[in-house]
C-alpha cells in the first residue's frame, strides 16, 4: 500500500502526470538569469534547460524549465519549476532530497510527503526503474545550478 494514500495511480500516466506533460508550466525563456544550467542524457535523449531569476530577497523568482523527451522528464521538470517559485536554495535543497528519498522508496512523514504536494504523484515511476532516470534529471539539474550559484556567490 503506497505512503500517498490520496493519489490515484492508474499506471504510469496518471493525470497529474498528463497534466504537466500536457501542460508544462514555466516553459516560456528566460533570457536574464542568475542561475542556468543544462543536463543530457545521451543513452535516451531526455534533456533539460533550466534559468532562474532570484528576487531581492535570494528567492527564486522566475523560472524557465525546457525539456525534450519523454512525458516523465517533461512532466517532473513542470512540477519542479512550479515548486522553486517563491523558495530559497536551501528550501529547494531540501525539496531535491525529500523528491530523491521518494524515487528511491523511503519511508516519508507526513510532513515530508506534505512538502513534495503534486510531486508525490511521480511516485508510480518507481515500479518502473529504467524511468527514474528521466524523473530524476530536472532535478539533477536543479542540485547542480544551485552548486553554481553557491560558487559563484563565494558560499
Amino acid at each position: 500500500m503506497s505512503q500517498f494514500s490520496d493519489v490515484a495511480f492508474d499506471g504510469l500516466y496518471g493525470a497529474t502526470i498528463m497534466d504537466h506533460y500536457r501542460n508544462p508550466r514555466h516553459r516560456d525563456p528566460l533570457h536574464s538569469a542568475d542561475m542556468s544550467v543544462h543536463e543530457f542524457n545521451p543513452f535516451c535523449g531526455d534533456e533539460v534547460t533550466l534559468r532562474a531569476q532570484l528576487d531581492g530577497k535570494g528567492r527564486f523568482a522566475r523560472i524557465s524549465s525546457q525539456s525534450q523527451g519523454c512525458s516523465i522528464i517533461q512532466a517532473s521538470a513542470s512540477m519542479m519549476a512550479e515548486g522553486m517559485v517563491g523558495r530559497s536554495a536551501e528550501e529547494l535543497e531540501e525539496l531535491a532530497r525529500l523528491f530523491r528519498e521518494l524515487m528511491q522508496g523511503r519511508e516519508m512523514s507526513k510532513e515530508s510527503q506534505a512538502k513534495l504536494s503534486d510531486l508525490a504523484a511521480l511516485q508510480v515511476v518507481r515500479q518502473y526503474p529504467v524511468r527514474i532516470k528521466c524523473a530524476l534529471l530536472p532535478w539533477t539539474a536543479l542540485e547542480e545550478g544551485l552548486d553554481e550559484l553557491r560558487r559563484s556567490r563565494g558560499n
